[in-house]
């Protein structure tokens, strides 16, 4: 079912915050809030895009997958912006598998209607070209971050970046989950938040994370954080931090 505007507009996606009613309106018969939920694949790598997803409260994680099984993730999206990106370059299937991180809602619409939308100078592919370069920024960042940097400053600078895009909540997430973000084995994982949990970081119980200590994270945190939190608000004034 399509929304208004109204209610588009309460489903807070600041890169289409950017677009001015004028030109969000028309989009809006074309847009439906969905739900996503925990591990839900919403397109798979290298098999054509059914829809484009513009998070709100939601996050997504671009993930690959090796022969063995094991995956990596490679890029988020949260509300800053929106998932398949490749669709910019007239790509006819994707190039990640996109898989729901933190449950939440988001808005969709059809790849159809996004390329329709986007066809030309259009204020939507404006802002959708700023979001991209953000999100080039972001994954080439944290490549560079894997490589370089401990797995304190690195779950710290996830954690951070996790908090500002489901909009200041606790979130459920497993830490088995959470090593497939970072590329590292579960046991890693859990000794590194049990420190964090011990010195009043964070809270973790069953499953749900929350962030008790934003300064600390920050203090633990490498520059990478920061980095891409500036690329966002350059581009498209993302109030994050």
């Amino acid at each position: 079912m399509s929304v208004t505007l109204t209610e588009a507009r309460l489903c807070v996606n600041h890169m289409l915050a950017r677009l001015t009613d004028e030109h969000f309106e028309p989009l809006c018969g074309k847009l439906e809030r969905v739900d996503t939920r925990v591990k839900q694949v919403l397109h798979e790598r290298n098999h054509p895009i059914s829809h484009v997803y513009f998070p709100c409260n939601a996050t997504l994680s671009n993930m690959v997958y090796f022969e063995d099984g094991s995956a990596v993730e490679v890029g988020t999206v949260g509300n800053e912006g929106f998932n398949s990106v490749e669709l910019l370059a007239r790509a006819s299937v994707a190039t990640e598998t996109s898989v729901c991180q933190i449950e939440g809602h988001s808005l969709r619409m059809t790849a159809q209607d996004y390329m329709q939308a986007v066809d030309g100078k259009t204020p939507l592919r404006h802002v959708s070209e700023c979001y991209m370069q953000g999100y080039l920024a972001h994954v080439s960042q944290t490549a560079a971050c894997n490589r370089r940097h401990s797995l304190e400053a690195r779950l710290a600078r996830w954690l951070l970046a996790t908090h500002d895009r489901v909009q200041g909540r606790d979130f459920l997430l497993t830490q088995e989950f959470l090593a497939d973000m970072l590329g590292v084995h579960r046991p890693s994982v859990s000794m590194v938040s049990a420190v964090f949990q011990k010195d009043g970081l964070i809270q973790y119980t069953r499953g749900r994370m929350k962030i008790l200590d934003r300064g600390k994270l920050e203090a633990i945190s490498c520059e990478c954080y920061a980095c891409v939190r500036d690329q966002f608000k350059r581009v498209l004034n993302v109030p994050y931090g």
